[in-house]
Order: C-alpha cells, then sequence, then structure tokens
C-alpha cells in the first residue's frame, strides 16, 4: 500500500510523492531525490519541521518536545523526520524546491476541443500524453503559447486524475493566447509547467463559501467535482461574479452540481447596472450573511485583483474573521500569488 503525499513548496511548486506503509516522509522523500530540511533525522532540531494541511498520520513518540511542542502539534505542524502517513496528506513545506533540489515539472498535451462562449471565454480541453499531471483541485499550470517564447498561467476547471485537462480562459483582443487559440486545431501540441499555486482545496470540514469572479470560475469546477466525487454532504455556497450577462459562462454546468451535492446551492451576480439579471451589483452584496455571522466558515475567493482587494476589505470592515480564508488573485496573463 501507498500514499500520495503532497509536497507544496512556498514559492508555489507542488511535487507528489508516493510514501509506503509505514514509511517516513522524510525518507520518501529523499527516495523521491527530493531533499526536505532535515538535520539530525532523529526528531530531536526541528528542522524538518512543515505544517500537515490534509490527511491523517502517526507521529509516533520519538521525538522530544523542544523539537515539536504540544500546542504545535495540535496546530498541524509535524516533523516529517518522524511522521508516517496513514492516508494521502498534503504538507506545506517552509522553504523553495529549489532549495529542496527539486523544481517544476514540464509535460505535454494536445489540444481536443477549442469552444468559444460568447466574446467572454474560452474553454480549451486538453489531452495528456505521457507524464499526466497530478495536482490539488484550485492549483494552475502555465502553458507555452507555440511559437511565442512566452507562457500563460491557467487553473484546472477539471478534476484530478482525468487524461483530459480543462481550462476556463479569458477571451482578450489582441491577446497572445486568445490569437492563438483561435487559430488551434484538434492534434496541436502544447507543452505546459505544473502544477504551481498555494490555492487548493482543504479537507472540507465547515461550511464553504466559494466567491467566484469571471474565468476565476475555473479552479471552483474543480473543486466541485472532486466534493462530488467524494460524496461530501457539506455545505457549499458558490457566488459567481460577472461585469456583464455575456460573461456568464457554464452556469449549467454549476447547476448540475446542485444535483449531485445535496448542500450545494449557488447565486450569479451582473455588476452592469443595465443588465436585466435578477441579482445585480457586486459579489460582496451577495455573499449570505447566515455563513458569514459566527465565522464557522472557509471562505475561498478567485478573481480579478480589485474583486478580491473588495471583498478582503469588505470583510475587515464587517469585521468578519472566517475560519479560513484562501485567495488568488489573477490578471488576464498570469495568477499572483495566493495566500491563506
Amino acid at each position: 500500500m501507498c500514499y500520495r503525499i503532497a509536497l507544496n513548496f512556498e514559492d508555489g511548486i507542488t511535487r507528489f510523492i508516493d510514501c509506503k506503509a509505514g514509511e517516513k516522509v522524510l525518507d520518501a522523500a529523499f527516495r523521491n531525490k527530493i531533499n526536505l530540511p532535515m538535520d539530525c533525522s532523529d526528531g530531536v532540531c526541528g528542522t524538518c519541521k512543515c505544517r500537515a494541511e490534509s490527511g491523517s498520520y502517526d507521529m509516533g513518540e520519538d521525538y522530544i518536545e523542544d523539537a515539536l511542542t504540544e500546542d504545535e502539534a495540535a496546530e498541524g505542524l509535524v516533523l516529517t523526520c518522524q511522521m508516517v502517513p496513514e492516508a494521502d496528506c498534503v504538507i506545506s513545506v517552509p522553504t523553495s524546491s529549489g532549495a529542496c533540489k527539486t523544481g517544476q515539472q514540464k509535460f505535454a498535451a494536445t489540444v481536443a476541443k477549442v469552444e468559444p462562449h460568447q466574446d467572454a471565454a474560452i474553454v480549451l480541453e486538453l489531452d495528456v500524453e505521457e507524464g499526466a499531471p497530478v495536482f490539488l483541485p484550485g492549483q494552475y499550470v502555465n502553458i507555452d503559447v507555440p511559437g511565442s517564447g512566452a507562457n500563460r498561467s491557467y487553473s484546472f476547471s477539471t478534476a484530478p486524475g482525468e487524461t483530459r485537462l480543462g481550462f476556463v480562459i479569458k477571451k482578450i483582443p489582441g491577446g497572445l493566447m486568445s490569437g492563438w487559440l483561435a487559430r488551434a486545431k484538434p492534434g496541436d501540441r502544447l507543452e505546459l509547467t505544473g502544477p504551481m499555486g498555494s490555492f487548493y482545496l482543504r479537507e472540507p470540514q465547515r461550511p464553504l463559501l466559494f466567491l467566484a469572479g469571471g474565468t476565476g470560475l475555473a479552479p471552483f469546477l474543480s473543486m466541485l467535482e472532486v466534493l462530488a466525487r467524494a460524496g461530501s454532504e457539506q455545505q457549499v455556497h458558490l457566488v459567481y461574479g460577472v461585469t456583464r450577462d455575456l460573461d456568464l459562462v457554464l452556469v449549467d454546468q454549476i447547476a448540475a452540481y446542485a444535483e449531485r451535492l445535496a448542500n450545494f446551492t449557488f447565486a450569479t451576480v451582473v455588476a452592469d447596472e443595465a443588465s436585466s439579471h435578477p441579482r445585480k451589483g457586486w459579489v460582496t452584496q451577495h455573499m449570505p450573511e447566515e455563513m458569514l455571522a459566527a465565522g464557522e466558515v472557509d471562505i475561498y475567493l478567485c478573481g480579478p485583483p480589485p474583486m478580491v482587494d473588495a471583498v478582503r476589505h469588505y470583510l475587515d470592515e464587517s469585521g468578519v474573521k472566517p475560519a479560513s480564508f484562501h485567495y488568488e488573485k489573477f490578471t488576464p496573463n498570469a495568477p499572483l500569488k495566493a495566500s491563506a
């Protein structure tokens, strides 16, 4: 038996390793040629201290209090030299991937489908060749734009484990990727690098409030698919805000999750005052007060920088302190660094 361990480095790089039953994470990482921070490897120095974001594990008793206190252990901190996984885990490593002598993974894919949605977005589907990526729902990859020497960053809209990858790409007049997609055809080859990003779905322990702006919807589609496949009964509410009516894309796909997830609801919001949409305004005007009141909610936010800043300001001004708050800003060219 093996467990899959995601190592998230502070520079946004994620590497996945397989850890054998009874094997310590530090040993599994070294076996996979990833040099996690360490010194003594005996539970004495604390150099290998990381944070377990999800999953179950056994820490044993062969370490000293100075290396890992009871309070630290209660907060999810672990010593990788002592940690023996009992399930798939996600571990946050407080150093760069380069310092651990690992780095970004590259893989190839071919175009399977290019589907425009009005003048707002393009749904791109790619078939993976060899080296299909493992990723966490919410993460992104860099896609090289053929012939340009440049790349663009896009979040996965499909669940991990698929050989066909989906992306929702904002259509930008004169844009580098938009221009290439206008002439792309099935079978065209693309080079991708990733996965990357610290914006990803943690193990659901409380009601989830998803806030999406424009094509920031993509990572939430990946998250919803993962929740649906797991048969999650956690309360989930999505607020999907756009500027114009034409910017609302894949609403049918969102609605389908209401049939698969017992406690999933969603609302679409259009900012254009001339719109006839039943909910107009900004995302901050349509967040359910009952979910925010007690603060026992995990908020995930992905959208353009003005939207992200507006939501953060609204929460601060309202005195709302969610149990956890994860967000990612994106520009038309690339996501900005996510925070939690």
